[in-house]
């Protein structure tokens, strides 16, 4: 199991950042695909993504900003965050095989409440960025270490 240890907002500073990566595959297009009900074909459909400008299934654009959702759920603030609003601009599509970096970066904290502002930007690998925007969060007051659960060993089929 993994140790995830947060920021509290105390500790939290102007600048403080943090990077998590993730490869892009399928089976991440399926799955999201099923929680979320968008079965658009130019997510699964890899003959008929083939015809469209992408050349290529790409991923949903709300699978790039569930990224930043693990980033700022696992990393920067970390456990008991409350996700409370996003902006994001999609610059480029993602692809299958794409290695994307996500990038936080605390660029505000709120006077007498414990929020934070944090810029978001998630870059592949040849470093462009695919997606842009900005974060707000309720940071957490408590320090705490948990244990991240396990999650289920899920098949495709």
């Amino acid at each position: 199991m993994e140790r995830i240890t947060n920021r509290t907002f105390e500790e939290i500073q102007l600048g403080d950042s943090c990077q998590r990566k993730h490869t892009v595959e399928e089976k991440d297009l399926i799955l999201f695909a099923a929680v979320s009900g968008d079965h658009n074909p130019v997510h699964l459909d890899a003959e008929y993504a083939a015809t469209t400008p992408f050349k290529g299934q790409i991923a949903h654009g709300m699978f790039t900003g569930a990224l930043i959702s693990a980033a700022l759920a696992m990393d920067l603030p970390g456990p008991g965050t409350v996700y409370l609003g996003q902006n994001l601009s999609f610059r480029k599509p993602v692809m299958i095989g794409d290695e994307l970096t996500v990038e936080l970066k605390v660029t505000a904290k709120h006077e007498s409440k414990p929020i934070v502002t944090l810029e978001c930007t998630v870059s592949n690998q040849t470093g462009k960025a695919v997606a842009v925007g900005e974060a707000t969060v309720m940071a957490p007051t408590e320090k705490i270490t948990v244990e991240a659960p396990e999650l289920p060993a899920i098949s495709l089929g």
